[in-house]
């Protein structure tokens, strides 16, 4: 149920931005770029644009019809991101929906400053990231909205540990190319995890390569829980996480 509100205000928000535009300079068809740093046939990526779809059609905006829809997708290799970003603005569409990641809302953001751009609910603050100014006046042309994970972390934490009482060293799995996992590492597990005694071990993962090798140094170690850092690389193999807690009985806390 959440995430059907979430996908409606997300296409409410699209469909604003699209009759700002037409108010702008009225043309028969919208165009919407679609950005995203993850593989189309990733976990919940598919099913984040077909909601979108279906639910611009509900609001009468029909696919090939009133609707032309560009979508860039950079397949875990964030490098590929701004050139996609910058194809999306060489292609003058009305608005980019920008999905996963603070790496790829920058990106975005630096191809350009007209275009009106919607975030898709990622775990940023885009207020601590300088993305925009306040939430209640962001300014420039970012909109959206967000799913602060991060500030959430302490809470996962905190479940876990009333879980499993006797918890004391979590192993904190994080993609080290996300900046949003880096940050919730940093800054903001560290105070919860000292107030409820617990131990953090870092495990680095840079690509879907590293996983059987962190899995096999993690189950050795034996930690007692195992929290999952936000990112598109865990998204893109959380079946593949979740076997291996299942396989070595770990409690886990996913997003």
């Amino acid at each position: 149920m959440k995430k059907k509100v979430t996908l409606v205000m997300l296409a409410a928000l699209i469909l604003a931005c699209f009759q700002l535009a037409d108010a702008q300079q009225p043309k028969k068809v919208s165009r919407i770029g679609y950005l995203s740093g993850r593989d189309p046939a990733g976990a919940g990526e598919s099913t984040r644009s077909e909601a979108i779809r279906l639910a611009l059609r509900e609001r009468g905006y029909i696919e090939g019809q009133n609707l032309a829809s560009e979508y860039r997708y950079a397949e875990g290799k964030l490098d590929r991101v701004p050139a996609l970003a910058a194809e999306l603005v060489r292609l003058k569409v009305d608005l980019i929906v920008v999905s996963a990641g603070l790496g790829t809302i920058q990106a975005a953001k630096n191809a350009t400053k007209t275009i009106s751009l919607v975030m898709a609910g990622e775990g940023v603050d885009p207020v601590k990231a300088g993305l925009v100014e306040s939430l209640a006046h962001p300014g420039g042309n970012l909109t959206g909205f967000t799913i602060l994970s991060g500030e959430l972390g302490g809470k996962r934490l905190e479940l876990l540990k009333e879980a499993v009482p006797k918890l004391a060293r979590v192993a904190v799995l994080y993609e080290s190319t996300s900046a949003g996992a880096v940050l919730e590492l940093k800054e903001m597990l560290p105070v919860s995890a000292r107030a409820l005694g617990l131990t953090l071990q870092r495990w680095e993962v840079r690509s879907a390569d590293d996983f059987d090798r962190v899995f096999a140094a993690m189950g050795k170690q034996r930690p007692d829980g195992l929290y999952v850092a936000v990112g598109p690389l865990m998204r893109n193999n959380g079946k593949r996480i979740a076997n291996f807690a299942l396989k070595v009985r770990l409690p886990s806390t996913y997003v």
